[in-house]
């Protein structure tokens, strides 16, 4: 589909509900209104004035209020803009009064933040994924939508879908969302025997987490020259990057980048990109990273430990990686096991980040020598499967290997052992 602001830079006014009925979630504060113009200003936007309305409950009829929805209109006309964008999730009964009383398109923060997806998804996945969350976005607002579903392209066409052609278009979409979830299981496939193969190898994986621009690719970058364009924007990573990592001289690791959290991430593009954040589901080991001198920092911590409660298998450690720790006072950052302090713009704690790793991955590993009697010549086979095998050298006294095993497999072989690193 077509970016809403591919062709021109839209001026848009924002606006956000803050209603006694809502949940934390649903409302909009002056915080959650400059996050929404961040995303505005990634999508290529320019905010012209930000309006936060408080009410009881939302109007049944304009959302924020006649009196308020015309204030904005004139405040639209004043400033030029084209667009207004909204921080709550409207419906599509919203969308359509808003969009006869404002007179321009209206957009809310989920559409918003598909319009960036469809931006900055490169793979033949990642445009998927985006397309699939498109259409299930689109899907229940088709009535709704007049100016908004006029401006997208794609499937149903450039058009506005008109009362007549409802039918047709939900059909189609339905259609098209069963084909894409379809394309998206054969991807994870693919993932799945990828990761089945890296398991095999017994190469440990890392993932990379954090809210959205809090630094993470430029870590990737900095432990594995990753190259990946590192930009000070919201979801600069849409596409996950997996490269390897040498930790220390008996440790490898794949290291993977993935998609950044954002509060009130709406719940289709969670299911969307799953296929990209199951890679949470086989990590061995998270690093959350951390952007220092965030002023919403404990908020966003909690978004991402959250999503991270639901995506990770339980159980999965992680490391808390406060980035960009050069802008603040060394008190502001917590003291702690799990905890490490760093910059990976300027390259500063990557020692004591491998460190770390090394630590959190080696519990209960054994690097180990081995000599082995020909008529054991089996092992050497299991080895390779369940452990990492750095070395093999046949001699006249037997098979010497030398391993990194777990406690089970130091069990089977602690007899054998010539040698422990």
């Amino acid at each position: 589909m077509e970016s809403t602001f591919e062709t021109k830079q839209e001026r848009a006014v924002l606006v956000g509900l803050n209603a006694d009925c809502f949940t934390k979630a649903q409302t909009a504060t002056d915080e959650t209104l400059e996050e929404l113009e961040a995303l505005l200003e990634t999508a290529g936007g320019f905010c012209t004035a930000k309006v936060l309305q408080n009410r009881h409950t939302p109007d049944s009829h304009s959302f924020i209020g006649e009196g308020k929805a015309q204030e904005v209109r004139m405040l639209i006309e004043a400033t030029e803009s084209t667009m207004a964008v909204f921080d709550n999730e409207l419906s599509p009964g919203h969308i359509r009064a808003l969009e006869e009383i404002l007179g321009v398109t209206v957009l809310d923060r989920s559409a918003l933040i598909l319009d960036i997806f469809a931006q900055r998804a490169k793979t033949r996945e990642g445009r998927l994924q985006v397309e699939l969350a498109q259409y299930k976005y689109l899907l229940p607002r088709l009535s709704g939508m007049g100016k908004s579903l006029s401006r997208q392209g794609g499937g149903i066409g450039t058009r506005g879908p008109g009362e007549t052609k409802l039918e047709s278009d939900r059909r189609h979409i339905r259609e098209r969302i069963s084909r894409l979830e379809h394309e998206l299981e054969q991807v994870r496939q693919v993932r799945g025997v990828q990761r089945e193969r890296r398991m095999k190898n017994s190469v440990p994986v890392v993932a990379i987490v954090g809210y959205t621009n809090a630094g993470k690719s430029t870590l990737l970058n900095q432990l594995t020259n990753a190259g990946i364009p590192a930009n000070n924007r919201l979801f600069d990573t849409l596409d996950t990057t997996s490269r390897q990592l040498t930790v220390s001289d008996n440790l490898d690791v794949i290291l993977s980048d993935t998609v950044g959290f954002i509060a009130k991430l709406p719940h289709h593009l969670v299911d969307a990109f799953r296929a990209t954040l199951e890679e949470l589901e086989y990590a061995d080991l998270l690093l959350h990273v951390i952007d220092a001198a965030d002023p919403n920092r404990q908020e966003h911590i909690s978004v991402v430990d959250s999503l991270i409660a639901k995506l990770a298998k339980p159980g999965t450690k992680v490391l808390q990686c406060y980035n960009k720790a050069e802008l603040v006072s060394p008190e502001d950052i917590p003291i702690g096991e799990d905890v490490v302090k760093m910059s990976a713009k300027l390259g500063v704690g990557m020692d004591k980040l491998l460190q770390a790793i090394e630590n959190a991955l080696d519990q209960g590993r054994h690097h180990i020598v081995v000599c082995l009697p020909y008529a054991m010549g089996g092992m050497v086979d299991t080895l390779h499967s369940g452990a990492q095998v750095l070395n093999v050298d046949y001699t006249g006294e037997g098979i010497l290997v030398e391993t990194i095993v777990d406690p089970i497999l130091y069990g089977r072989l602690k007899d054998y052992i010539t040698e422990e690193r």
